[in-house]
């Protein structure tokens, strides 16, 4: 053949222009192929299709040299053996090692409108073409291809893509073009920017399942990047002509090219026989499932089956029943015709889910047959702790379980109202693979104490009502006179003591004051053994007149310290045992009484030793217009009270509006008291001097008079009028035996401590 001619000549080529250490070692591309070549000898190769209308088109300014040829990989490890090359540029460039960027093209190299309406592109440029007209005898057609570009490279790959496409519609039909070049069960296509690793700094990845490799100095080819081995199909109508268009083309500019390799031989001409069902496709096979695989084509056919190719014994019908794992291919001889059409599969198989049949044995607490039973706690024991499983669903029969039918599904597992009897689970694995178990539903009529009380002291320091009991003090209560081994879990009702429903923790806080219900559930393994209902009561000693107590003890005294003679017991701190106490020292004394119900309280007692209280000075602010003042300064540690008559007694030390007089100001405590006299002094604010024996004289009563002690009058011009410096002396209003005139006059007074005193009184007639 010509295909295996030119391959014989090239390797003769190579072989003369490398070493033997090279060689082999990169792939190389013949650009000298024809259209008709690449097709009928390098992809096709088949006499299940009919090919006509061969058409190539490329590069059209390097002169000779071809952007689409034949490529052959030699021992270099590439994907395919050989096969043909579309690209953006030169083919040859495309020749291994990865040492130099393919960035070339010229924009009069034009781009192609089909592959821009098909992807949603538009300025293409630098495009490639290979189609043709072919008649499949078969319904399914596939080749294998890899996209491989420079634009894999840095962040690029986040952004830009040249375009491709394989192209197929019916010929002469006006319908839009099918592509093929897509991710597989998607409509998306195949590019730079669809399929990726994560780039570091630019993009999450993209398909990256379906990526091959970057692509280093020593690669095969001379690209950045490539995808894995991909495989475009399409079924279509045997005896009917189709188009196919394979493109390729620079997007946007001519920099950085990119190319695709069709793997040769790879264009199949078969059957369709359904998806892999693999385990790394999430998709395989169940056990005991049997799976048809039909290869059924129009005519009169004759058909043969293999499994690991090796044929199977009597399978020469269209379809064939598949019931344990392996690789499937039929070979379908087309009529008369040499044409054999092959369909492969690989179909796997996985384990059933490994269940557990159990029990549920409920309580029945009212005795009446039936019972509400929790289903959701025994999905564990279901499914024999397999945490891989899928949810446990629950049914009334088995028939309704094992077709998994939905309008059956017992809707309400954690609350399923029954009698004795049976519900059956379906468990799915990963790959929808379903067993079902039976689950028995039985009732327990066991005898136990109807009503269990617990009381305990509301010990935590806050006497409020509500106090954190420690739940498994009550185990032994309930369960005295039971069988050994029971269990006993606490639920805040009877509806969750019954589903087995947020239990409550082993340390709980009663949530109504001093008195509530909780429910004791005592179970057997996972079996309800009894309910009982446990009354908690939080006692509490709350006694009047408890709160700290200050007292005063004075030096070398002593003072009673007592509580209510009510209580139970007493405990003193300095050891004393009865509700009352004596003490001779100041310091802090407890006594903890007890009541009935032993609860406990404490009262303290803040013993203070208290001084005798000594007056230091007493401060008189007299001849004020407003009102004299007097404060008392002393010292001492007590509550004082404070007197300046003997008589009333204030909290205070500071007195007001004190009128003229001597005063004794007493300070008294628990401990003692303390006197001191004063004198507060003041002067009459007018007088009357018309004989009548009253008032008829301005004077200072009680004003202590020493030889530096004067009171001098002036009139309202400043002139003295008359001077006093005796207590048994006043004014009379005259001056030289001359009646003076009713006016206001002022004074002014110097005391024997030099203290100055001024004012002003009116004299009136």
């Amino acid at each position: 053949m010509l295909r295996i001619a030119m391959k014989n000549t090239l390797l003769t080529i190579l072989f003369c222009c490398f070493t033997v250490s090279s060689f082999g070692q990169f792939l190389t591309v013949d650009d000298t192929y024809t259209a008709q070549q690449l097709v009928q000898n390098v992809l096709i190769n088949s006499p299940c299709a009919n090919v006509a209308d061969i058409r190539v088109s490329g590069d059209t300014y390097s002169g000779g040299q071809q952007s689409y040829g034949y490529f052959t990989a030699g021992a270099s490890g590439f994907p395919f053996s050989d096969g043909i090359i579309l690209s953006t540029a030169r083919a040859k460039l495309a020749e291994g090692p990865n040492t130099s960027l393919i960035d070339e093209g010229n924009s009069g190299w034009t781009g192609d409108s089909e592959l821009e309406q098909v992807l949603g592109i538009n300025n293409t440029v630098n495009a490639t073409s290979l189609e043709f007209d072919f008649t499949p005898l078969t319904s399914q057609i596939s080749f294998d291809y890899i996209f491989a570009s420079e634009e894999y490279h840095d962040d690029a790959q986040c952004t830009y893509s040249d375009g491709f496409a394989f192209l197929l519609k019916e010929a002469g039909s006006p319908n839009p073009y099918q592509n093929l070049a897509v991710i597989p069960n998607t409509n998306t296509p195949v590019l730079v920017t669809t399929v990726h690793p994560a780039v570091p700094g630019g993009c999450p990845a993209v398909n990256e399942t379906y990526f091959g490799s970057y692509n280093g100095n020593n690669a095969p080819i001379n690209f950045n990047g490539q995808t894995a081995v991909l495989t475009a199909k399409a079924t279509v109508i045997p005896g009917r002509t189709y188009h196919i268009r394979l493109v390729i083309a620079d997007q946007g500019n001519t920099r950085y090219d990119s190319a695709i390799f069709l793997g040769g031989g790879s264009f199949k001409v078969g059957t369709d026989l359904g998806p892999d069902l693999l385990i790394a496709t999430n998709n395989p096979a169940c056990d005991g499932e049997t799976y048809t695989l039909d290869a059924t084509e129009a005519g009169t056919n004759s058909y043969k089956w293999y499994k690991n190719n090796n044929p199977i014994a009597g399978a020469v019908l269209p379809t064939y029943n598949v019931t344990s794992g392996g690789d499937y291919k039929v070979e379908i001889t087309l009529g008369t015709s040499t044409c054999i059409a092959t369909g492969e599969v690989t179909i796997e198989y996985v384990p059933l889910p490994a269940l557990s049949n159990t029990t549920i044995v409920q309580c029945d607490e009212d005795r009446n047959g039936s019972a509400l039973f929790n289903l959701k706690n025994v999905d564990d024991i279901v499914r024999n702790g397999d945490s891989s499983l899928g949810p446990v669903a629950y049914y009334p029969n088995l028939a309704a379980a094992q077709a998994r039918d939905g309008s059956q599904f017992i809707n309400n597992p954690e609350a399923y109202p029954s009698g004795a009897g049976a519900v059956y689970a379906s468990v799915t694995n990963t790959y929808g693979c379903s067993s079902v178990a039976m689950v028995t539903l039985q009732l327990s009529t066991n005898t136990v104490p109807s009503i269990r009380d617990f009381e305990s002291c509301d010990l935590d320091g806050n006497i409020d009502g509500y106090y954190q009991f420690n739940l498994s003090d009550i185990d032994p209560i309930l369960l005295q006179g039971l069988p050994a081994g029971l269990v006993v879990e606490y639920y805040l009702t009877q509806d969750d003591a019954i589903l087995q429903r947020d239990e409550l923790p082993n340390l709980f806080t009663n949530t109504t004051i001093y008195q509530m219900y909780i429910y004791a559930r005592i179970v057997n393994g996972p079996d309800c053994y009894g309910l009982v209902p446990v009354h908690l009561y939080v006692n509490n000693n709350s006694p009047d007149d408890f709160e700290d107590q200050t007292v005063i003890l004075c030096e070398d005294g002593s003072v009673n310290l007592a509580v209510s003679n009510e209580f139970s017991t007493y405990n003193w701190n300095n050891g004393d045992t009865t509700y009352q106490t004596t003490v001779t020292q100041a310091g802090e004394y407890t006594v903890t009484v007890s009541d009935a119900n032993t609860c406990l309280a404490t009262k303290k007692f803040i013993v203070t030793l208290a001084e005798a209280p000594r007056i230091t000075t007493v401060d008189v602010e007299d001849f004020k217009e407003n009102g004299s003042t007097v404060l008392v300064n002393h010292t001492g540690n007590d509550d004082y009270e404070f007197s300046i008559d003997g008589v009333n007694y204030q909290t205070s030390p500071y007195f007001a509006d004190v009128s003229p007089g001597n005063y004794t100001v007493t300070v008294r405590g628990k401990c003692g008291e303390d006197s001191r006299i004063i004198q507060v002094l003041d002067y009459p604010k007018y007088f009357t001097p018309n004989g009548d024996g009253y008032n008829d004289v301005w004077q200072i009563d009680n004003l202590p008079f020493d030889a530096n002690t004067s009171i001098r009058i002036f009139d309202r011009l400043g002139k003295l009028v008359h001077e006093i410096r005796s207590a048994q002396s006043g004014w009379d209003g005259k001056l030289n035996a001359r009646a003076l005139p009713a006016t206001d006059y002022w004074f002014v007074i110097q005391l024997e401590n030099n203290r100055i005193i001024r004012g002003h009184f009116a004299l009136k007639r």
